[in-house]
Parts: structure tokens; C-alpha cells; sequence
């Protein structure tokens, strides 16, 4: 099966889950996982995306994955390869 991305997350790794590991959240867009809470990382650097196989990856390596997917819509204006919510379909 292909991997595809799924939706927006924050791996927040200083905080951690009853196993020890760093906290994911997830949510359609980034804004809307920073508002279930104040304690949630703002850090850019710990954004990135969930994909179909339950792995987080970072924005670069999400714009792989959904290029590779047939994900991207037109939005990606600037020619960057950094994956935003926008950018997908």
C-alpha cells in the first residue's frame, strides 16, 4: 500500500506518552491542534505530518510522500518543497 498523508501534526517530544514516547497530536490543520491546548509545542520544528502508515514525519519528507501520492494541489505557489495543510487536496 502507498503511504499517504493523513493530517496535520505536532510531535511535541517534551512531553511523552505512558510508554515513554514523545506525544503526537494530530488534527486537520496545525492552528487547529494548537488550539486544543496551551501546553502543545508552537515550535515550527516540531510540526510536520501523520501518514497512513502512523508514522510523523516533517514537512519535507511529507511534500515527498504527497507528491508521490498524487496529494498536492496548486497552492504550492512558491516552488518550496515544504508540505503545508494548504497544499493538499
Amino acid at each position: 500500500m502507498e503511504e499517504k498523508i493523513l493530517c496535520a501534526a505536532i510531535c511535541d517530544p517534551e512531553q511523552r506518552d505512558m510508554g515513554g514516547e514523545p506525544l503526537i497530536y494530530c488534527g486537520l490543520r496545525h492552528n487547529n491542534i494548537l488550539w486544543q491546548s496551551p501546553a502543545i509545542s508552537r515550535k515550527l520544528k516540531h510540526q510536520g505530518f501523520l501518514t497512513s502508515t502512523g508514522r510523523f514525519v516533517d514537512r519535507e519528507e511529507a511534500f515527498n510522500i504527497a507528491e508521490a501520492a498524487g496529494q498536492l494541489n496548486d497552492r504550492n505557489r512558491f516552488g518550496n518543497r515544504t508540505l503545508f495543510s494548504e497544499d493538499l487536496y
